[in-house]
């Protein structure tokens, strides 16, 4: 009798140790992430700029740039789609440019006729169908704008406008 009472005593001593291992394990980890929290908050320091010369210095910038929005626009282009049934596309692109290294950058020769190139290999790869909604516009625009911003080394193309669209 006297063994089954040692016996029933023991799990309880065990479940009760492993709660205490477990709270103390708990603490410890605890105190160490707030620890690290605060170790990494101690190199902490202000911003040494202020808004005034932030703004001052934005608007000696912004004075020889803010003039006129850089369009450039493209010769129109007239292109057959990729896919089946066989259609073409009519159109005219307007490049927005970030600045005026850029605008002259896409001037050159040279890059006027690799930005072409280029333009009319993505329309040729295009079926009727990726072009036909809204969406496919957009994401035409932005393939337009990464192929010409591949090419331009200085420059940025800001945005693209289709100033004429017409698929047949």
């Amino acid at each position: 009798m006297a063994e089954a009472q040692e016996t029933s005593a023991k799990p309880k001593n065990t479940a009760m140790l492993f709660q205490i291992i477990f709270a103390v394990l708990n603490l410890a980890v605890m105190g160490a992430g707030g620890y690290m929290v605060y170790a990494s908050t101690m190199g902490w320091e202000s911003p040494k700029i202020t808004e005034e010369d932030a703004d001052r210095e934005l608007a000696s910038v912004s004075d020889e740039t803010d003039l006129a929005p850089l369009v450039y626009t493209m010769d129109k282009f007239t292109v057959n789609l990729g896919g089946e049934p066989k259609r073409t596309i009519r159109l005219e692109i307007n490049l927005q440019m970030l600045g005026k290294e850029g605008f002259e950058e896409v001037m050159e020769p040279e890059n006027r006729a690799k930005a072409r190139d280029r333009i009319v290999r993505l329309l040729n790869e295009k079926p009727f169908s990726d072009l036909d909604s809204i969406q496919g516009k957009l994401f035409l625009k932005d393939k337009i704008a990464g192929e010409v911003n591949g090419i331009l080394r200085r420059g940025v193309v800001k945005d693209v406008f289709f100033s004429d669209f017409v698929v047949q």
